[in-house]
């Protein structure tokens, strides 16, 4: 039997995030930062896929990964609609089931917010993509500003416990170069009022070699 937690994460928490990753104030971030992708795509956090409709024609299939099943259930409408083929290829973005240089691009879109390891995650995207192969992020993280910043590591213990474990105070553009990745393009900022939840990065990074 769930607990009041446990129905609010399976049953609550899903579609409160579909509504609010979902919110068309996204879109046209989307658009934009999924615009160089191209060929075979694995996207983690693939959620109830928000990411579809603003994928580019050059894209010919997604692998997806996503571990809630209510999640993927409520994708349906958006798989149904979608010309492009989606195979679900694993649960936890740090375990995928893909074979090495096996995909053009990579998408996380508030997804390194959650992940438990982003250091595993991001090497385990490195191995999945050829070399030269290319990253799109779009994150939310920490904000410049000192008071905004204390706001954010204030909240932050809440907002993982009722967020399915999102941070407020992870640096997209640290975790990234960290990996390894080489960081070509990205823009920081606010989208809309300036919230803990609302500074973020869109950042385009490509695979290094071998």
């Amino acid at each position: 039997m769930l607990s009041v937690m446990g129905l609010y994460e399976d049953a609550v928490l899903p579609r409160a995030i579909d509504l609010v990753c979902g919110a068309r104030s996204f879109d046209s971030l989307r658009a934009r930062a999924l615009a160089p992708a191209r060929g075979e795509v694995v996207e983690i956090g693939f959620g109830s896929g928000t990411n579809l409709p603003h994928y580019p024609d050059a894209v010919t299939a997604v692998a997806a990964v996503e571990p809630v099943g209510r999640a993927r259930e409520l994708a349906r409408s958006r798989l149904a609609s979608s010309s492009i083929p989606v195979t679900f290829v694993g649960l936890e973005g740090d375990r995928i089931d893909a074979v090495d240089d096996s995909c053009d691009t990579a998408v996380s879109t508030f997804t390194l917010c959650t992940v438990p390891d982003p250091a595993a995650t991001l090497a385990e995207l490195r191995r999945i993509l050829r070399p030269g192969g290319t990253l799109l992020v779009v994150e939310h993280g920490i904000a410049p500003g000192a008071a905004m910043a204390r706001t954010q590591r204030a909240i932050e213990p809440l907002q993982r416990r009722l967020a399915g474990g999102c941070h407020l105070t992870r640096d997209p553009l640290q975790m990234l170069r960290s990996a390894r990745f080489e960081v070509i393009q990205s823009k920081v900022g606010y989208l809309g009022a300036r919230t803990p939840w609302g500074y973020l990065t869109a950042a385009t990074a490509v695979s290094p070699p071998r």
